[in-house]
């Protein structure tokens, strides 16, 4: 599957999700996650879509896959972090939800500082 077939397939499955339709976003996601499974994109809406419908183990087994392939990545994280409240493990929980705060700042730090407005004080 080439990269733009990849990506309309994840399009398609995202569209039926939001149209009401997760059983047939979750097939296309899966025919997405096996054609490519270093698809960081298709894990990640796989476990969001889990996630949504409460197939929580599901949700956690693709959040995991997402996380593995972009171990930074501020989403994955925060979907790992709802889903284990989801499951009641608070602990757990707030320890995604820390990790996410952190490479939220981590990223905000490595950006570089916006212009000063022309009007502004320097």
């Amino acid at each position: 599957m080439s990269p733009d077939e990849l990506q309309a397939l994840i399009e398609d499955a995202t569209f039926d999700f939001v149209s009401g339709d997760p059983e047939v976003a979750l097939e296309k996601l899966g025919r997405a996650t096996q054609a490519s499974p270093g698809s960081f994109e298709a894990w990640h809406a796989t476990a969001e879509i889990n996630l949504a419908v409460r197939r929580l183990d599901a949700a956690l087994e693709a959040g995991e896959k997402a996380l593995a392939l972009r171990a930074a990545d501020p989403l994955a994280i925060a979907t790992l972090s709802r889903t284990w409240m989801e499951r009641g493990d608070k602990a757990k929980a707030e320890h995604y939800g820390a990790m996410a705060r952190v490479q939220s700042w981590k990223e905000e730090l490595s950006s570089p500082p916006p212009p000063p407005d022309a009007g502004g004080l320097r």
